[in-house]
C-alpha cells in the first residue's frame, strides 16, 4: 500500500477518534453545529492549520505539543469535512441552507 493511502487511513481513524469527543452520544451537538457559516468557517479552520504548519516550519524547532504531521493530518479532515459540506451531507447540516449556511432562495420562475 502507498504511503500516502496509509496516511488517508490515518486521518480517517484520526477524524473518528475525535469525532467520538466532538459529538459523543449524549451531546445534542452536530458537526454541522461547529461550522456557523458553513464552507467560510471551515476555510478558516484550514487557514489556521497552513499557518500553524508554516510557523513550524519556519521555527525550526520540535513543537511541545501537535506536530507538523498533525498539522497536515488535521488539514486533510478538514478538507473532507469541505467536501461533505458542499455535498450537503455534514451530520446536522440543515438542507434548506447553502454551503456559506445561508437561507437558500427558492425563486419561481
Amino acid at each position: 500500500m502507498k504511503e500516502s493511502m496509509k496516511v488517508l487511513q490515518e486521518c480517517a481513524e484520526l477524524q473518528q477518534t475525535k469525532s467520538a469527543d466532538y459529538q459523543s452520544d449524549k451531546s445534542t451537538i452536530t458537526q454541522a453545529m461547529h461550522y456557523r457559516r458553513g464552507i467560510d468557517t471551515l476555510h478558516d479552520a484550514c487557514l489556521g492549520k497552513l499557518i500553524r504548519a508554516t510557523s513550524l516550519l519556519e521555527s525550526g524547532k520540535e513543537p511541545n505539543f501537535e506536530s507538523l504531521e498533525d498539522s497536515y493530518k488535521d488539514l486533510i479532515n478538514y478538507a473532507s469535512f469541505c467536501v461533505a459540506y458542499i455535498r450537503g451531507k455534514m451530520e446536522g447540516q440543515d438542507p434548506s441552507r447553502d454551503m456559506f449556511n445561508q437561507p437558500m432562495n427558492n425563486v419561481e420562475d
